[in-house]
């Protein structure tokens, strides 16, 4: 049982300039609590209110953290003091914001929403193990080239058409998990992001699960501190619009953009 989206907004207010950060928290306990469930006996149950204020409270006793970070506060805070708690999660989504710019300067006071993708992070710890993954979720990327999809399986059922050139566009979610030791989570989220992007946009693609894997092998390559990553990439398929009708030549420049259905790809990449 826990506690979910619980909202977190904090602002460190320094002398020329105001900080923020914007997080969506939640939080799983797994323990000793069967007979909460079958007698109705609630003397081992921290309220999910609780649950609630400490977020609150803990972090108006420290400048903003990491999510990663932030989340393994919590965690131990939550194990130390509740002896019926076998293992804690905590998850945490951060909307991103950009300072605004005005007469080429970034004002100190002011924001702009960035998205629709977020930092997301997951914090596990038990009384043995402690396992932090970070990652970004709907991250949406397109490439106009250098992506095709041929010589698949072809049945009486089979209607697509193979393709040496097509767009390849998904929302991508991306999580990954952290090895143990010291980990600068911020610098580390921020190069893998960029590394995510760069072979995505760079990689010859014979199929999204060839480019996925690539992404994922880039990543490995880059960051040691990330152990394995797992990807999931919808494909948003943008399909060529019929314009004979019209007595026009679709030179592979118009298209729909379809939300539904889609293919599903995912995988996981590991050292």
């Amino acid at each position: 049982y826990g506690k979910s989206k619980v909202r977190l907004v904090q602002l460190t207010r320094c002398d020329d300039r105001h900080d923020l950060r914007d997080l969506t928290v939640a939080i799983r306990f797994q323990g000793q609590y069967d007979e909460s469930y079958t007698a109705g006996d609630n003397s081992g149950v921290l309220p999910t209110d609780t649950m609630k204020n400490t977020v609150y409270a803990l972090a108006a006793a420290s400048p903003p953290a990491q999510p990663e970070t932030f989340g393994l506060t919590l965690a131990r805070h939550f194990l130390d003091r509740n002896l019926r708690l076998d293992r804690v999660g905590i998850d945490l989504t951060e909307r991103a914001w950009a300072r605004i710019r005005s007469s080429g300067r970034e004002d100190p006071h002011a924001f702009v929403g960035r998205g629709p993708d977020a930092r997301v992070a997951r914090v596990l710890v038990d009384r043995t193990t402690t396992t932090v993954s970070g990652g970004v979720a709907d991250l949406l990327i397109l490439k106009s080239s250098r992506s095709a999809f041929a010589g698949f399986i072809r049945d009486d059922l089979t209607t697509l058409p193979e393709t040496a050139d097509r767009i390849l566009a998904t929302s991508l979610t991306a999580t990954w998990r952290y090895g143990p030791g010291d980990v600068d989570f911020g610098l580390a989220w921020g190069i893998v992001r960029q590394t995510l992007l760069e072979s995505f946009a760079a990689h010859d693609s014979a199929s999204v699960q060839h480019t996925m894997y690539a992404m994922g092998e880039a990543v490995l390559a880059r960051v040691p501190d990330v152990v394995d990553i797992h990807l999931v990439m919808p494909n948003k398929h943008h399909l060529p619009v019929d314009l004979s009708p019209f007595e026009l030549e679709n030179r592979n420049e118009i298209f729909v953009a379809t939300d539904e259905p889609f293919g599903l790809i995912e995988a996981t990449i590991a050292r």
